[in-house]
């Protein structure tokens, strides 16, 4: 058996940024040997962008880069050049997967695309992660982030009514795309080990969100059957649930319906829900029922920390959590204990503890994390040790740029 799910799966990673990173990473956390291709000198992307480690805008100390590249070798080649395009195909013949992010059209422009190289190796699968897919009308369009959040929609939901639609912060898009690439790489696969044949797997990060679960599905499905069309709401506070204050933060509790008489018992005044004001659901759907009963609720949230009020209300059955900070979620007893936090060291940076498995596998378990590779570390290894090429032309392709 197998000492992890994904080991003797070799992928070649082209990619850079967010989306095409995340989708390799996840093979490589999980045992896949992936080679990473950077630009000489400048490596990816995303090695300029923050939160430094130190607040050092190092290229080796991107919180991104490290995050996304745990596991992974990092071989420089410009493929600008012939030679280097040259070793990307012979790499490509030792591989199962290419994983490629470029705008479509620029991998048959470098003589690198899953035409040419499928030839060389027909079991290969190349998944090509784009913004708007390799065809269609949009196929070379630019996107951001906030682009492709946006056009997938429905963004128009987000925020309040009287102002400008606002995106969920981070790079929600991207990393949603990232993990429809390493299951869609993996479906492929898995169809390539059946039958021997390899193919194109097209990504489009725009469709991604369009079919994406946050709230999306639910609104184009409720288009579908009635023609209704979401709104943003105004903002404000229900009755018996949502988000309120506490002694050290925030918890959101529900106790809608049948629940509201657990709450009024929890915070020891069981007569409230007998009350005019509060005893059926159309009055408490009054707009002064939440203000009313805010009086008696918010007395009681701030004699309790968010740990004890959730566990209060847990033990009245009612649905209860934190509304956790980073540093919150970082002390969460429950992640610890599921060693779900990996510390991971790294020469610019020390131990630094990173985000750890999405999943649990009982029989394959996950490797222990290796650090995200140096620009090029690993490029003599990789030139010499699996194409042939001897220290002495590597240190002349270094010096024509090519690596």
């Amino acid at each position: 058996m197998a000492d992890t799910a994904l080991e003797g799966i070799r992928v070649l990673d082209l990619t850079t940024h967010i989306a095409g990173p995340h989708c390799t990473k996840l093979l490589a956390d999980y045992g896949a040997d992936v080679i990473k291709i950077e630009k000489p000198c400048t490596g990816d992307s995303a090695r300029s962008i923050g939160p430094f480690h130190g607040d050092d805008p190092h290229p080796e100390k991107s919180g991104i880069f490290l995050h996304l590249n745990t596991n992974k070798r990092s071989v420089t080649l410009d493929l600008s050049r012939r030679e280097g395009r040259e070793i990307a195909r012979r790499l490509s013949e030792r591989v199962d997967i290419v994983v490629e992010n470029f705008v479509p059209g620029v991998m048959a422009e470098l003589g690198i695309d899953y035409v040419l190289l499928s030839k060389l190796n027909p079991r290969l699968i190349m998944t090509s992660i784009s913004e708007f897919g390799q065809t269609g009308p949009y196929r070379e369009f630019r996107a951001s982030e906030i682009t492709s959040y946006a056009m997938g929609g429905p963004m128009n939901v987000n925020g309040h009514p009287a102002r400008e639609p606002l995106k969920l912060g981070g790079n929600v898009a991207n990393y949603h795309a990232g993990s429809v690439g390493a299951y869609s790489t993996m479906l492929a696969l898995y169809t390539a080990e059946e039958d021997g044949q390899g193919q194109h797997v097209d990504v489009s990060i725009y469709e991604t969100q369009a079919g994406f679960r946050d709230r999306r599905v639910i609104f184009l499905t409720a288009y579908a059957y009635t023609g209704e069309i979401m709104e943003r709401s105004e903002p404000g506070t229900r009755l018996g649930t949502g988000t309120r204050p506490c002694a050290d933060g925030y918890v959101n509790i529900n106790a809608v319906g049948d629940r509201f008489r657990d709450m009024c018992r929890m915070i020891g005044y069981s007569e409230l829900a007998d009350d005019p004001r509060f005893s059926t659901q159309a009055a408490r759907m009054e707009p002064d029922a939440s203000e009313a009963f805010d009086e008696y609720y918010l007395p009681w949230l701030m004699e309790h920390t968010m740990r004890d009020a959730v566990a209060i209300a847990q033990e009245h059955h009612l649905l209860a959590g934190a509304i956790n900070t980073v540093e919150d979620l970082v002390q969460e007893p429950h992640f610890r204990e599921r060693g779900f936090w990996e510390e991971i060291d790294h020469p610019y940076t020390g131990p630094v503890t990173y985000t750890g498995r999405p999943f649990i596998m009982s029989e394959t378990p996950r490797p222990q994390a290796r650090r995200a590779p140096l620009l090029g570390e690993h490029t003599t290894d990789v030139l010499c040790g699996e194409l042939g090429y001897s220290q002495h032309d590597v240190v002349l392709l270094r010096e024509q740029g090519v690596v």
